[in-house]
């Protein structure tokens, strides 16, 4: 697995889980990984907002099932409150839980099972940080397009997004990356940044996850 480069500073990661186990777990596996640093801990929603407010970590692993305050309520205070949040990955035991997907819904930037293995752990936490691309499993696809078959009507923006713009939107949707974009569509890299930035603002988005997110509840997946 490729590392960080030489003088890179390490990503600077917060576990929230309730069971200290859990954590206990996921703060050896990430602090035994080169440029990775496990910089705090919480056991309650509650507790995640003050730490990660506190802390100010690149990435936080966020479970759904706490006390007090739920990963989602944790994960939307967060954003809503500090200027330069991490980016949140749910971590969660099962993977059509609706509560993964309205975590997903209230900005959180991936998904990853406890069960999943210490490569993938590191891969997941690494990849979010990078922000251009994604952590969407099958099953959290199937319950945002459950979400498009009750809408009467496409949303308005559907139908000012471009052909380049859709094409773009399918493919991160795929999990590529800006660059795997740009060489799938033979374009460059500054080109499929612009139409990322152009798709996010005409979905009313912040990020690529929640523009993926909008992509299937408005069926435009489907359809595409």
């Amino acid at each position: 697995m490729t590392g960080p480069s030489p003088g890179t500073a390490p990503l600077r990661v917060v576990v929230a889980d309730d069971e200290r186990m859990v954590r206990t777990a996921l703060r050896a596996i990430l602090d035994a990984e080169p440029g990775l640093e496990v910089v705090g801990e919480a056991a309650t929603g509650a507790e995640a907002v003050s730490v990660v407010r506190e802390l100010a970590p690149d990435v936080v692993l966020m479970d759904v099932r706490m006390p007090e305050v739920d990963g989602i309520r944790a994960t939307e205070q967060i954003l809503a409150t500090l200027p330069d949040p991490p980016r949140i990955v749910v971590v969660t035991t099962f993977e059509n839980d609706a509560h993964v997907y309205e975590a997903l819904r209230a900005g959180a930037a991936g998904f990853l099972l406890k069960r999943a293995d210490a490569d993938a752990l590191v891969q997941a936490v690494r990849l979010v940080a990078r922000s251009d691309t994604l952590l969407f499993p099958s099953a959290v696809r199937a319950l945002a397009a459950g979400y498009a078959r009750s809408r009467p009507a496409p949303p308005p923006w559907v139908a000012k997004l471009t052909a380049r713009e859709g094409d773009v939107l399918r493919l991160m949707a795929t999990g590529l990356t800006n660059a795997e974009i740009a060489a799938r569509m033979g374009v460059g890299p500054a080109t499929v940044k612009s139409h990322v930035a152009a798709v996010l603002a005409k979905t009313g988005t912040r990020d690529r996850t929640q523009a993926v997110i909008a992509a299937y509840e408005a069926g435009f997946m489907r359809d595409g």
